[in-house]
Formats: C-alpha cells, sequence, structure tokens
C-alpha cells in the first residue's frame, strides 16, 4: 500500500506527463499555484478538476483501489493525488506520471477510509503497555 501514501521527493523529480488528455498548460500550473498560495479549495471547485475527478472514478468503476487491493470492494468518492498538489502543482490535473522509468498513477479512487489513511488522518495511538503501575 505504500505505493498510494509516498509521494516522491521534490527534488528528485522527472516527470513525462501521460494523463489521457492535453497536459496541463502553463496557464492551468499558474492557476494550481494561485490556488494554493490563496485558497485552495478553489482547486477543488475548478471545473477542469471536477471534470478530471469523474473521469477517474469512471475510470476505476467507482471502486476504491485500497479495498480493491485488499480483495474488498467498496465505492470510491474520492480521488487522491498521490503527488500532493502542494508539492507538486504541475501534476495537479494528471492521471499518470513516470517514475524511473515506470508509469504510475498519480490520480486514484478511493473511499472515505482509505483516503484518510492515505493521508495518516488515523494514526493508531502509540500506548503503552499496560503495567502494574498503570493498572492501579
Amino acid at each position: 500500500m505504500a505505493a498510494y501514501r509516498l509521494p516522491l521527493p521534490a527534488a528528485a523529480v522527472r516527470f513525462r506527463h501521460l494523463q489521457s488528455g492535453d497536459d496541463m498548460t502553463q496557464h492551468d500550473i499558474a492557476y494550481v499555484k494561485k490556488c494554493i498560495k490563496e485558497d485552495v479549495h478553489r482547486f477543488y471547485t475548478w471545473g477542469k478538476w471536477k471534470a478530471l475527478r469523474q473521469q477517474v472514478l469512471r475510470m476505476d468503476k467507482h471502486e476504491c483501489q485500497m479495498c480493491k487491493s485488499r480483495g474488498k470492494y467498496t465505492k470510491a468518492t474520492t480521488v487522491h493525488h498521490v503527488n500532493y498538489v502542494k508539492k507538486h502543482p504541475e501534476l495537479a490535473l494528471e492521471i499518470y506520471y513516470t517514475w524511473h522509468g515506470k508509469k504510475k498513477r498519480n490520480l486514484i479512487s478511493l473511499c472515505h477510509d482509505c483516503h484518510e489513511e492515505a493521508h495518516d488522518y488515523r494514526r493508531p495511538e502509540n500506548q503503552k503497555p499496560l503495567t502494574q503501575e498503570r493498572w492501579d
């Protein structure tokens, strides 16, 4: 599952854009950067993102890809950026990227729980073992 949670190191990124459609224009990249700086929510309400989001959900048959890899089928409600928008605005509208000569997914369909897991929102708490002192 690490492929869903580990974005690329910013300094080591060499991309060849492989989206099934037009590559992001310089104007698109500038818009994403502006959204990041001023209000990232604007990106997620942008028509280009909303259309691409629907395309990715259709491509994955509205199934959570992490659950599917675990043999479980759950409806996807979110499209996750493997390479986070804030770190890689040039990939914000790219379904695929190339890393060390291998084509990989940048946008994947996830259910709510897997999306939270991908962002480490639900980290298990480190609980100390129960000892005699803690029992009393």
